[in-house]
């Protein structure tokens, strides 16, 4: 056999052992990455309360529902105070609250995910009316862990540097409204403008945001799409793992009445 096509096998070899190596890292190491953050975790986060809104014992008994009297005094009982009890500034509850990043990779060779998540978030959220007039969160970014402790260094280090940019912010620049003041148990969908701040670049955006009333808490789910040049990211690719150019910031907020 000539030198060349011994060279040219050798190369083969390492392909499909690089390969092999990704695939097993998958198979037999790799936990899976935690599903995107969703409506489930909110109503986790709440307790589980969307199922109170049906209230299955109300709907089955007609005199209840009929009487006009009972309808009257509901709406008013649940109308005013919603009202009082909405209106001023409530606080993140850290304990019931996640956020993170989830980003796109191919490890030797095969497409997966790679998430982080923290519940180390602080901040506040001011209700007037039917409007959000002010909010603003501040997560500790070296607190933010995945699967991998490699990946885990990598992000701590060169992608983020947490030692130089220790928190990221979140501020909102324009008031939600929100139409109406939301029924207890019932999602109510708003866009949110605001300021986003990572690894010391801050730029302006919007986002969709899903909330509800739940329980005497404020629960708020959304996400916010990062293309890693806006904030002066590096690329976070390296020998064994290819991530595209971008990535998602995804959080369930729970806030308590201050």
């Amino acid at each position: 056999m000539s030198k060349s096509k011994k060279i040219v096998l050798a190369l083969c070899a390492v392909a499909i052992l690089g390969v092999l190596v990704g695939y097993g890292y998958i198979l037999f190491i790799k936990e899976d990455a935690p599903d995107a953050l969703d409506a489930g975790d909110l109503d986790a986060a709440l307790g589980g309360a969307t199922t109170v809104a049906t209230e299955a014992p109300v709907a089955t008994e007609a005199p209840v529902a009929t009487e006009a009297p009972v309808a009257t005094e509901a709406a008013t009982a649940t109308e005013a105070p919603a009202t009082d009890g909405v209106d001023g500034v409530w606080n993140i509850n850290s304990e019931l609250s996640e956020l993170g990043y989830r980003v796109s990779e191919v490890l030797g060779g095969v497409d997966t995910e790679g998430a982080g998540r923290t519940n180390q978030v602080a901040g506040t959220l001011t209700i007037e009316g039917t409007s959000a007039t002010a909010a603003e969160f501040t997560v500790q970014m070296a607190t933010i862990t995945s699967d991998s402790d490699r990946r885990d260094g990598q992000f701590n280090d060169r992608i983020m540097s947490t030692s130089e940019f220790p928190t990221s912010t979140f501020v909102l620049t324009a008031p939600i409204d929100f139409g109406s003041i939301p029924a207890e148990g019932e999602n109510i969908t708003a866009t949110a403008t605001g300021d986003l701040t990572l690894r010391g670049v801050t730029n302006s955006g919007t986002l969709e945001v899903t909330a509800r009333l739940e329980g005497g808490r404020i629960g708020v789910l959304g996400s916010i799409p990062i293309l890693f040049s806006d904030y002066e990211i590096p690329d976070p690719s390296n020998g064994f793992a290819t991530v595209k150019d971008n990535g998602l910031l995804e959080f369930v907020l729970v806030f308590d009445k201050a």
